[in-house]
C-alpha cells in the first residue's frame, strides 16, 4: 500500500490565510525519506510559497482542495532556468522540480498561481471601465500609458533585465535580484525529469506560462485543465520544451497565449544544446481560446519531429494549427502528422506555416536557417476563419513536402502559398467570401486533385 502523507498532519492549515510553505515541505521531505509515496491535500484552501517536488512523489489534490500560491514575491527565490528558448534567471516556479524521476501530480483539485499579482496588462485588451478599475487597484503605468504593471519594481525590472542580457556576461543570480518583480515564473516547471505524470487537476491563473516541462522524458499529461485569462501576457497553456516521448490527452485549454506548444531552444543556444522535442502524441484535446491551438515554435532551434495530433477541437483561437519560425533559429521541423481536427471561429488563419514570425534581413542558407518539411494534415475542418491556409517559407529555404487531404474550410480569404515546393492539395474544399481562393508565389510542384473552390 502506498504510504500517504497528509499535509494537515504536518501542520498545514486549510483556511486559505495561513501560509503553509514549511508544513508542505515537511510532508514532501517525510515522503522522500520514506522512499516515496503520496502527499495529500484534503478538501480546503492552502496558501503556500513554491512547492519543491521530489522523486517517487505523487502530489495529490483531492476534489474540493485548492492550492493558492503566495502573492509575496519574497517567497520566490531566483533560480537558473530556461525560458523562451534560452537559459535565464527567473523566479522559482510555484510547482518546481529538477533532475527528478517518477514524479506525478494528480487529483481533481486546483492549483492557482494568483498570477494577477505578477502580470502586466495591456490597455487595448481591456474595456475603459476595466482599465479604470485596474488603475484604481494600485500599480503603475508605463511612460506611454499603454501597459499597467503591478509594481514599480516590475516595470523597472524590464530595463534591468534588458541591459543584463545585452551585456553578454553569463547570468548570475545576484545581478538579477533588483529585477525580481519582473521575472514572472511559470506555474509548473520540471527540468530534466523522467517519468512525469500530470493527471486530473486544474492549473490556472499562472504568472507566465502555465505548464513547462523542459528536457524531460516519458511524460503523460491526461485529463488536466489549463486556464489563464485571455488577456494574460505570455500565459501559454503547455510548453513541451526539448522533451522526448510525451502523451497529451483528454485535456482542456483556455489561455491567453499558445495553448499546446512544442519548443526546443532558440537560435545558437538551442542549436548548440541540440535537444529536439520528439515523439509527441496529442489527442482528444479541446482549446477554447489561445493564440494557437497546437503550435510549433517559434523557439525550435533544436528541432521538432515525430509528432502526432488527432481528434482535437479548437474554438475561437487566433490561429488553429500554427507553425512559426524565423531566420536565425535554424532547426528542423519534420514528420508531423495531424488528423481529425475541428476548428471554428478562428480569428486569423485556420492553418499557418510561417517562417517570418519576426522581421529579418535576407541571408544565405546556413545552420541559422529553419527547415519545415514532411507535414501531413488530413481530415480537418474549419467553420469561419479570416484566412484558410498560409504557407510562407523563405526564398533561401522553401517550406517543402506539405500534404493536405480531405480539408474543408470556410473563410474570408483563401489559401496563400509563398516560397514552397512539393505541396499537395487532395480533396481540399475552400469556400471564401473574398476571392481569389488560392494565391501562389514561387511555388514548385504544386499538386491539386479533387479540390473544390480552387479552380482545380
Amino acid at each position: 500500500m502506498t504510504p500517504t502523507f497528509n499535509v494537515i498532519d504536518h501542520g498545514a492549515a486549510a483556511d486559505g490565510k495561513t501560509k503553509c510553505t514549511e508544513a508542505i515541505a515537511r510532508a514532501v521531505e517525510a515522503c522522500s525519506k520514506a522512499g516515496g509515496g503520496r502527499v495529500l491535500f484534503p478538501p480546503g484552501v492552502y496558501l503556500t510559497g513554491p512547492i519543491q517536488l521530489a522523486s517517487r512523489l505523487n502530489l495529490h489534490v483531492e476534489e474540493g482542495a485548492a492550492v493558492l500560491f503566495s502573492r509575496d514575491f519574497d517567497d520566490y527565490p531566483l533560480v537558473m532556468t530556461h525560458y523562451e528558448g534560452v537559459q535565464r534567471v527567473r523566479c522559482m516556479s510555484p510547482l518546481y522540480g529538477r533532475e527528478l524521476h517518477d514524479v506525478s501530480i494528480t487529483g481533481a483539485g486546483v492549483f492557482d498561481g494568483q498570477g494577477e499579482a505578477w502580470r502586466p496588462v495591456k490597455r487595448f485588451k481591456t474595456t475603459p471601465q476595466q482599465w479604470s478599475e485596474l488603475l484604481a487597484s494600485g500599480g503603475v503605468v508605463d511612460e506611454i500609458g499603454e501597459v499597467w504593471w503591478p509594481t514599480a519594481a516590475a516595470l523597472a525590472g524590464r530595463e534591468i533585465v534588458r541591459r543584463l542580457e545585452e551585456s553578454g556576461v553569463p547570468p548570475r543570480l545576484e545581478d538579477y535580484q533588483p529585477a525580481r518583480d519582473f521575472l514572472r515564473p511559470c506555474l509548473l516547471e520540471l527540468i530534466q525529469c523522467t517519468n512525469v505524470r500530470l493527471e486530473g487537476p486544474v492549473f490556472r491563473n499562472s504568472p507566465a506560462w502555465n505548464l513547462h516541462p523542459v528536457l524531460c522524458e516519458n511524460i503523460v499529461i491526461r485529463n488536466i485543465t489549463a486556464l489563464n485569462p485571455w488577456y494574460g501576457q505570455n500565459t501559454d497553456g503547455l510548453d513541451l520544451d526539448s522533451c522526448r516521448t510525451a502523451w497529451v490527452r483528454d485535456s482542456l485549454f483556455d489561455v491567453g497565449d499558445d495553448a499546446i506548444c512544442l519548443k526546443s531552444g532558440r537560435d545558437e543556444q538551442g542549436r548548440k544544446l541540440g535537444r529536439p522535442c520528439e515523439n509527441i502524441t496529442i489527442a482528444n484535446c479541446t482549446v477554447l481560446r489561445g493564440h494557437g491551438g497546437v503550435t510549433i515554435g517559434s523557439e525550435m532551434s533544436g528541432g521538432v519531429r515525430n509528432v502526432d495530433v488527432s481528434n482535437c477541437i479548437f474554438r475561437s483561437t487566433d490561429i488553429g494549427l500554427r507553425f512559426k519560425s524565423t531566420r536565425g533559429r535554424g532547426g528542423v521541423v519534420e514528420n508531423i502528422r495531424i488528423s481529425n481536427v475541428a476548428m471554428s471561429d478562428i480569428r486569423k488563419d485556420a492553418i499557418s506555416l510561417d517562417m517570418f514570425y519576426t522581421e529579418s534581413s535576407p541571408e544565405p542558407a546556413s545552420e541559422r536557417t529553419p527547415v519545415f518539411r514532411g507535414i501531413a494534415i488530413r481530415n480537418a475542418v474549419c467553420h469561419s476563419a479570416r484566412r484558410a491556409i498560409t504557407i510562407r517559407g523563405l526564398p533561401e529555404m522553401p517550406i517543402e513536402e506539405v500534404a493536405f487531404e480531405n480539408v474543408r474550410i470556410s473563410s474570408e480569404n483563401g489559401i496563400s502559398i509563398t516560397d514552397a515546393r512539393d505541396i499537395s492539395l487532395v480533396g481540399v474544399r475552400v469556400q471564401v467570401s473574398k476571392p481569389p481562393a488560392i494565391q501562389c508565389h514561387n511555388v514548385t510542384n504544386l499538386k491539386m486533385e479533387r479540390c473544390s473552390g480552387l479552380g482545380g
